[in-house]
């Protein structure tokens, strides 16, 4: 059978195994005849008989036709491929044959004895079971010889529920293909352990190959192998040059491929157009990783996007990890390893910071800022065009570590933004992670036909991205820094309580405005600290928080204040100001704050230095020993940074939240209603009816006004009576979105010649503006006095998934944009936070003496959208505006829904990482 391009490359994947190399899985084709009896020829007795549980002496071109015979849908079977085009060679199989019972199939695999123990066979189980589930398989059957340990091993730790029985020393074993948390905490484990793997070649390389390296000074390949070799790289070095004989007195080869010795890593500045070739010939090589430093590729145009798709391609048939292109090389301080690969001239000190950037340009200028703050780093990484290694795969790494204590990253954009927040979340409980994400004024709102999906910008959803994984984002490279400065030599502050101790009073009462700007506390301090700062400043001194000291304190003065203060329980962060005045040398205010130090540490408080000087803070507190304080020179500086980082432990505190599994929903009925609308039209994407939302919503257990459609204005009236006055006319349409906005709103109607008459005039008006066809009639609805409009909504974004909303609702939403955005799904946590970060919060809590709302039904809305989200892949846009939320204990009604739905669309597969 003939594939189709279209499943091809739907199910074609790349991997990374345990041991950090690569792979692609994709569909046995019938071309693969050759590779398969090869693959068989290779394979041991042992193997052969645990497979077919008999010995295959030779398989025939027959049975390796028959092998290959796949139609996709009685049976699939997937091909483990390494090496390109000729070279291709099939390494492993996994397959299934559907059984008689449809949503049953048996299920088998095999792996060359010379990868096994690599992760192979699990990954082929990973992919076939999301195959199955998407051909309506539910479970797989396979039969294992009882002394197949390593088959057994895999099944029972998949994570998929398995039961087994034994006959005949054959253990007949069914997997239920349900994803688990079991499942995804493996999948999530396995990743982190080949991530982390892969990267070894990259940031601790026993020998490394720079291809393009040259005599010519200045160039990159020149700076790039005397970095290495000046820098004194533990492991070896070799230039490769087909045009010299010499870089930098080393001999040099002409080929990788020249090279006596084992390779790596390879550094790459060639012309773009030669660097698939270099690329190949460092496969046939074996090396392990690519640092592609080389520009022209995706940055370039079509060309260019081209250009890099093909050399990720050949990067990957190879087995081999890949950082960039366009970008500027890789560094590690650790004394062990001791390596600058990069064009840059810095080597930052030895520190626990690591720091990966898109931006080559700012990663010269960031190692240059870092060396001059003396603020230490780890490792550094440029990732450029980030066709392979991303920043999902980096911090990864960091997780594990020892050496890094704090991740920094500056981004441009998001590869797989969803597994990046997934994997963000669990390192950020263990090592704060500080972001610069540019591209906010690129953000603007989308062409939408919905309040939710107008409202929705890349921005919003980063913004809720980092806000849920406990993300530090940023603004500046500067502030970036300051941040990392209080995390690696600060202990985390216990609350938002800050103590100001200055010799100046403009500049504490400044500092004390920048700090309350950010939500920090200035609280006032304990009595008995009072007390004890009266006895030896003078009269003039401010004792209240800001303490001012006056003009002319000493260094004795100012480690006397400090003791105290550290005692005082009130505070959890003292800032410490000075500004030079003639009589008292900034060093020995420096050195009295370094002494003291320690005290605010075993207490467990932060302490930062704000030095108001053009010569900025003395030495003796830019030193990394014990006891070092983080400076600054203004004080909106040092109130953004601790605000930065008191959210960060206000975080690091939050209890984990819980998705609740509710069960009075009919998710088989909502799933039925979908797929009729989705049979019985065309158009994609498409809106539900009127009657279709409602049940839906309904079967999610959503509390939604009693709606009747009328095409008539007799039916409209009939209606009306039978609900009962009073009543609400809209007009029943499926684009137009703003219905007030054309007069298609009548409310408060109290009889039939009220109801007549408004249907008559929503007609009348629509025709007057054209879109006299635009009205299917109208939905009657009881009319809802009382209670705040609130907006509940989803939207799909196409980087980042589901976002859901929650925000002050009814018809000035878009005006107001008083809204919070998460992305699904959402926590019983995400959905108390959403409704408390609104203005509207405090008008459901009862403003003014008005009745609390019934804000608990509203976070349980909130949870059920998200619950329909998941159940719900076709769903695109969802609208419930408004919703009526009424008093405390009595719930909220849903006046006016939307729901837009289209086919699933078939994502690109994600690199498995």
């Amino acid at each position: 059978m003939v594939i189709d391009k279209s499943v091809l490359e739907k199910y074609k994947k790349a991997v990374i195994l345990k041991d950090g190399s690569t792979l692609h899985l994709r569909p046995i084709v019938q071309q693969d005849e050759e590779r398969i009896l090869a693959l068989f020829s290779r394979l041991s007795r042992h193997s052969l008989y645990l497979r077919f549980h008999h010995v295959l002496t030779q398989m025939s071109k027959e049975e390796a036709k028959r092998f290959c015979n796949v139609d996709y849908e009685k049976n699939f079977a997937l091909a483990a491929t390494l090496g390109e085009d000729s070279e291709e060679k099939i390494i492993a199989v996994g397959n299934f044959y559907r059984m008689p019972a449809m949503d049953r199939a048996e299920s088998a695999f095999v792996v060359e004895d010379a990868y096994q123990g690599k992760g192979i066979g699990t990954h082929l189980l990973q992919q076939l079971a999301t195959i199955a589930r998407e051909m309506g398989i539910n479970v797989f059957e396979s039969s294992v010889l009882a002394e197949n340990a390593e088959m057994l091993q895999l099944l029972q730790r998949s994570g998929f529920y398995i039961s087994e029985e034994m006959e005949s020393g054959v253990y007949q074993m069914e997997m239920e293909l349900v994803p688990t948390p079991t499942v995804e905490r493996m999948s999530a484990e396995r990743e982190k352990v080949a991530s982390v793997a892969s990267l070894q070649a990259f940031l601790k390389p026993r020998s490394i190959a720079v291809i393009g390296a040259t005599q010519r000074v200045g160039s990159i390949g020149n700076k790039v192998f005397y970095n290495i070799l000046h820098q004194g790289l533990t492991g070896v070095v070799y230039p490769v040059n087909p045009n010299a004989k010499v870089v930098c007195s080393v001999s040099a080869y002409p080929s990788v491929l020249d090279i006596p010795g084992d390779v790596d890593l390879a550094i790459v500045i060639v012309p773009a157009k030669g660097v698939n070739k270099v690329v190949q010939e460092c496969g046939r090589k074996g090396v392990r990783g690519v640092v592609i430093i080389s520009a022209g590729f995706g940055e370039a145009g079509p060309e260019g996007i081209e250009r890099q798709q093909q050399l990720l391609d050949t990067a990957r048939n190879y087995g081999m990890r890949m950082v960039g292109p366009n970008c500027m090389g890789v560094l590690n301080t650790d004394p062990e390893v001791n390596m600058n690969a990069t064009f840059s001239p810095v080597f930052p000190p030895v520190g626990s910071i690591a720091m990966a950037t898109q931006s080559g340009a700012l990663g010269l200028a960031i190692l240059e800022y870092a060396e001059n703050l003396n603020i230490g780093l780890s490792t550094f990484v440029s990732v450029g065009n980030k066709a392979d290694v991303s920043s999902n795969d980096l911090i990864q790494y960091w997780e594990e570590d020892p050496s890094t204590k704090v991740i920094l990253l500056y981004l441009e954009s998001f590869g797989n933004p969803a597994k990046f927040g997934r994997i963000a979340r669990r390192i950020s409980a263990e090592k704060p992670i500080v972001v610069v994400k540019s591209g906010r004024t690129l953000a603007g709102s989308r062409a939408a036909a919905s309040h939710t999906g107008a409202l929705a910008t890349t921005e919003i959803a980063s913004d809720a991205l980092f806000k849920q994984a406990g993300i530090i984002r940023v603004d500046s490279l500067e502030e970036l820094f300051d941040v990392a400065n209080l995390l690696v030599n600060q202990p985390l502050p216990n609350g938002k309580r800050i103590a100001i101790l200055t010799n100046g009073g403009g500049p504490g009462i400044l500092t004390a405005d920048a700090c309350a700007a950010r939500g920090l506390e200035l609280p006032s301090l304990a009595k008995s600290t009072v007390s004890k700062l009266k006895r030896f400043l003078p009269k003039e001194a401010s004792l209240v928080n800001p303490v001012d000291m006056t003009a002319g304190p000493s260094a004795e003065d100012y480690k006397k204040a400090m003791k105290i203060m550290a005692q005082d329980e009130n505070i959890d962060i003292l800032i410490v100001i000075f500004i030079p005045p003639v009589v008292t040398e900034p060093e020995a205010i420096a050195k009295a704050i370094r002494e003291v130090a320690p005290r605010f540490r075993e207490q467990g408080k932060t302490l930062v230095a704000s030095f108001m000087s053009s010569r900025g803070a003395p030495s003796e507190l830019g030193s990394k020993e014990e006891g070092h304080v983080p400076t600054f020179t203004f004080p909106e500086a040092t109130a953004g940074a601790l605000a930065k980082i008191c959210d960060y432990s206000e975080w690091l505190k939050r209890p984990a939240g819980k998705i609740p599994r509710f069960t009075n929903i009919d998710r088989r009925k909502a799933a039925r209603i979908i797929e009729e609308a989705l049979g019985k039209s065309s158009t994609r994407p498409l809106w539900l009816s009127a009657k279709s939302t409602v049940e839906v919503l309904e079967a999610y257990g959503i509390q939604v006004v009693p709606t009747r459609l009328a095409k008539t204005a007799k039916e409209a009236a009939d209606v009306a009576e039978e609900i009962g006055f009073p009543v609400c006319a809209k007009l029943l349409s499926k684009t137009i979105t703003h219905k007030t906005d054309i007069g298609g709103v009548a409310l408060d109607l109290r009889s039939r010649g009220e109801v007549e008459q408004a249907f008559a005039r929503i007609r009348h008006r629509l025709e007057n503006e054209g879109l006299g066809n635009e009205m299917g009639g109208v939905i009657v609805q009881n009319m809802i006095k009382g209670g705040l409009e609130v907006i509940v909504g989803v939207t799909q974004d196409p980087s980042f998934g589901p976002l859901i909303l929650f925000g002050y609702g009814g018809i000035y939403t878009e005006l107001y944009k008083d809204v919070a955005f998460r992305i699904h799904p959402l926590t019983d946590l995400d959905t108390s936070e959403m409704v408390r970060s609104t203005k509207a919060y405090k008008l459901l809590e009862g403003w003014r003496g008005a009745k609390r709302a019934d804000v608990e039904s509203l976070e349980e809305l909130l949870l059920r959208i998200s619950a329909m989200v998941e159940d719900i892949p076709q769903l695109v846009e969802l609208d419930l505006n408004p919703v009526k939320v009424k008093a405390e204990g009595k719930g909220y009604s849903v006046v006016d829904a939307r729901i837009m739905i289209s086919d699933v669309s078939l994502k690109s597969r994600e690199w498995d990482m």
